[in-house]
């Protein structure tokens, strides 16, 4: 992952004692941050989201499907402002 956002999430991971973030799960938490911020036209529901979305996927057999299925999800329910 890229520095310095790398450095932070991997410190993060291993801190808490999981494995580190892939880049498909990392775009899939940054495609639903979007989708969130964008349908809701409030940026503070994306990490509120993505907080949400972590504890679902960790939970998860497969993380990135679990992500994927939660960005669709939102998607539906919090369409883009400008399709309203």
């Amino acid at each position: 992952m890229g520095e310095p956002r790398g450095k932070v999430i991997d410190a993060l991971a291993e801190r808490i004692g999981t494995s580190p973030l892939t880049p498909g799960e990392i775009e899939s938490v940054l495609a639903l941050a979007a989708v969130v911020a964008h349908g809701t036209g409030d940026r503070t529901t994306a990490p509120l989201a993505s907080f949400l979305a972590g504890i679902a996927a960790a939970a998860s057999q497969d993380r990135a499907a679990s992500l994927d299925e939660l960005r669709r999800y939102a998607a539906e329910i919090a369409p883009p402002s400008e399709a309203r």
